[in-house]
């Protein structure tokens, strides 16, 4: 998904988990994106990218769900429209909007099975090293989740960098995995090597962030932090702790701005409370 629609994983990744678009089929453990989400994800992409505020976005899908009950999966099952300013949706009695209405722009969604296949057969389509190299990885993921299947998991992400060196999450992860393990060291290392083959990864950059904090490096922390939001904007966990590490160098104001952006996007998070303490202080 991230690579057909030009998003980054920790962005999938917080919309799934606050709820706003999540995969919606699931065997065994492992969750997937239908078509119908395919559908969803590249409407929401185009209402954001036409300047649509996320929670715009977001009140205009509760207040459909509200009035049309039937429809569990608007931005999927609905004809959505957009302006810049306001979002509408198109019936068969015409286009409303959930809360104003005008219609300017409409999102077409009969070529989205052509751009799918564009992106998944591109001039670089991966070799069978890489296709086995992304299963290792996938494998990776799915054991990293128990302790008791660490060492497996170890195992599948070396062996998807023994076929792809260059299979930048796999390094990440490794690193996390790693860490969870207390061998720091390496997980730095890991981490690092990840940015070496795409520094514009926000989690290497966050994961570094979050290891100098605990070293006691809040400057070396803030940069780490700053250059994951700078490449995802949406990254509230990033945004959290650069607020954390400008509150350690005494730079109240700048925390701020980040106190405040991770309440917006996050609100009912984890550390949302611990947000707002210092929002009010």
């Amino acid at each position: 998904m991230a690579r057909v629609f030009g998003l980054t994983e920790s962005r999938l990744r917080y919309w799934d988990r606050t709820g706003f678009l999540s995969p919606s089929a699931q065997s065994g453990r492992r969750r997937y994106y239908t078509f119908q989400d395919l559908i969803g994800l590249r409407v929401a992409k185009g209402l954001l990218d036409r300047g649509i505020a996320l929670r715009q976005v977001r009140k205009s899908m509760e207040a459909l769900r509200t009035s049309l009950p039937r429809v569990l999966r608007p931005l999927s099952e609905l004809r959505v429209v957009a302006d810049g300013q306001t979002v509408l949706v198109r019936g068969e009695d015409g286009a409303f909007e959930p809360t104003t209405g005008q219609l300017v722009l409409d999102f077409e969604v009969s070529s989205l099975r052509d751009d799918v296949v564009r992106v998944l057969r591109h001039d670089r389509t991966p070799s069978r090293h890489r296709e086995a190299a992304y299963d290792h990885y996938l494998e990776g993921c799915r054991l990293d989740e128990e302790e008791a299947t660490f060492e497996d998991a170890e195992r599948a992400y070396r062996r998807a960098l023994a076929l792809d060196p260059s299979l930048s999450n796999a390094l990440t992860n490794l690193g996390n995995l790693r860490f969870r393990m207390g061998a720091l060291a390496e997980a730095e290392q890991l981490y690092r090597q990840a940015l070496q083959v795409d520094s514009a990864q926000p989690e290497a950059h966050y994961n570094l962030g979050f290891l100098c904090f605990e070293r006691g490096e809040p400057e070396q922390a803030a940069e780490c932090f700053r250059r994951a939001v700078e490449r995802d904007p949406a990254f509230a966990d990033a945004h959290f702790n650069l607020a954390m590490s400008y509150e350690e160098l005494g730079r109240h104001d700048e925390a701020r701005r980040h106190w405040e952006i991770y309440v917006e996007l996050d609100p009912s998070g984890p550390w949302a409370e611990i947000a707002r303490r210092h929002l009010t202080s």
